[in-house]
């Protein structure tokens, strides 16, 4: 069987596929690169329009002038000579201008051959405007354009203009070729510049990041996996934090199966010689049934409830080494003597730390005896050990226990005046072998008893933590019937203090 961290072979690319380069660098420059490059195409024509008109308003004006200083002739007339040194300066083949509605006529070249195409730089339409220089550009040869614009050097309606267009061209060719040159040269330098910047604040440290995860998932253990946040505040900062806490959280939960299964392999080994053990113990405390000492008669019960519970504990191959905990047979559980037996079993008594049930005699709850006993004795002795442990302490131990209803069910509270949970501990407190607030716990209290609280419908959480205390919250659903007496009435609640 292959190895179960042996990566899968991909699927081999299509060799007809259209060439893109696989690395994020490379890429992001091609990217910039075109995407540059298509915002210089956008201004493209508006900058054509631009040259054109201007071309155009230059041949206007000279054709302006041209026209008064024709009008200055005697006559207004003026030689052929001169008419042609007017027009060739100009660089047009014909003048015209409208004044008061007439069009008159006033310098007047070759006659043409064919039909001028007309553009009239009044017309403010952008997209007349836009189309313009490409439909000179793309237009046959030997073509003549017919130009109207509002006069500037003297009164009229209008200026008229006939020309050729070739030098219109060329014009216009040159400052496209000038224009798509600049934005090459644009282009490669923006996309460089913004390609070194966000390969140094993005793609290098997005290199960093998959490097990491690549490592770490060749080897969880391997220090160099880990990635260091960096401080950032951005997306890259919050991916760093991120994925290093999620290494945490992995390491933490492939140490705990670690552990979980070498809990496993050794419960199997002592789970038949235990049960043996446990049936000699059983065979004993029937021996001593037999006695009639007073004291061994009044403790025997609560050892044959003991051993019952480690022979099914044992049965069952021991807590944690199932799979999964059998379900809950639940019935009316009374709190009292549930609370005392737990109490005692978690070495709870005046000397040390002390248990005050603030629970009424009558009060019940919906619970697995078994399984509900298991859940007090782990809250208890956690709540016990974490007050022994607290160096310089002036004031005894106490351990105090509430129970109210609610229409979901029974609410029971544990509260210790205890050194409380550090903030760091709270993250991971219901976490097997990972919740531990004291050293050499093993961390399987709590999180046994949230597990059986979860199977029972309800929750174990903890609410309250400071330098006073922990406070824990049970939720067990269901509302058991009231307690009666046998005259049928409810007996008075008095709370009793263990």
């Amino acid at each position: 069987m292959a190895d179960a961290q042996t990566p899968q072979a991909l699927p081999r690319p299509n060799s007809r596929r259209f060439f893109w380069p696989g690395g994020l660098s490379a890429r992001l420059l091609i990217l910039t690169v075109l995407f540059v490059a298509l915002g210089g195409a956008l201004v493209l024509p508006l900058a054509m329009a631009s040259r054109q008109e201007q071309y155009l308003l230059d041949r206007i004006r000279a054709a302006e002038l041209a026209s008064i200083t024709a009008d200055l002739a005697p006559d207004r007339v003026v030689s052929q000579q001169v008419r042609d040194q007017l027009l060739r300066g100009a660089g047009v083949t014909n003048i015209a201008i409208q004044t008061d509605g007439v069009r008159r006529l006033v310098l007047e070249g070759k006659r043409l051959d064919r039909t001028p195409y007309v553009i009239d730089l009044r017309d403010a339409a952008p997209g007349g405007r836009l189309t313009g220089p490409f439909q000179t550009l793309l237009g046959g040869e030997g073509r003549y354009v017919r130009v109207l614009a509002a006069p500037r050097f003297r009164k009229g309606e209008f200026v008229e203009i006939v020309a050729p267009d070739a030098e219109l061209k060329r014009e216009l060719s040159r400052y496209l070729g000038s224009l798509i040159l600049g934005a090459a040269f644009v282009s490669a330098i923006a996309g460089i510049l913004v390609y070194l910047s966000l390969n140094l604040f993005l793609v290098r440290p997005m290199q960093r990041i998959t490097r990491a995860m690549e490592r770490f998932r060749a080897d969880p253990d391997d220090p160099e996996a880990r990635v260091a946040p960096s401080g950032r505040r951005d997306e890259i900062g919050r991916a760093e934090v991120e994925l290093d806490q999620m290494q945490a959280d992995l390491r933490a939960a492939l140490s705990s199966r670690a552990r979980l299964a070498a809990l496993g392999e050794a419960v199997a080994k002592i789970n038949h010689d235990l049960r043996n053990m446990l049936t000699s113990a059983q065979i004993a405390s029937e021996r001593l049934a037999a006695l009639r000492d007073p004291k061994v008669s009044q403790a025997l019960p609560r050892l044959e409830r003991a051993l019952d519970r480690a022979v099914k504990l044992a049965t069952d191959v021991l807590t944690y080494g199932k799979t999964e905990e059998a379900a809950p047979d639940t019935r009316p559980v009374a709190l009292v003597p549930a609370l005392e037996i737990a109490a005692e079993e978690a070495r709870l008594d005046g000397n040390g730390v002390r248990l005050d049930a603030d629970v009424g005699k009558n009060d019940r709850v919906m619970a697995d005896p078994d399984q509900f006993h298991r859940i007090l004795v782990n809250l208890l002795r956690n709540a016990r050990e974490a007050i022994e442990q607290q160096v310089a302490r002036t004031e005894p131990g106490l351990i105090r226990v509430s129970v109210s209803q609610d229409d979901a069910g029974s609410i029971l509270r544990f509260a210790d005046n205890g050194p409380g949970i550090s903030s760091r501990a709270r993250e991971r407190l219901f976490q097997p072998f990972a919740g531990s607030t004291r050293s050499g716990g093993a961390g399987l209290g709590l999180a046994i008893a949230r597990e059986l609280a979860q199977g029972h419908g309800g929750d174990l959480s903890l609410i309250d933590s400071s330098d006073q205390g922990a406070m824990f919250e049970l939720r067990l659903p269901g509302a058991p019937p009231p307690a009666i007496t046998r005259r049928g009435k409810k007996p008075a609640e008095n709370p009793p203090a263990v």
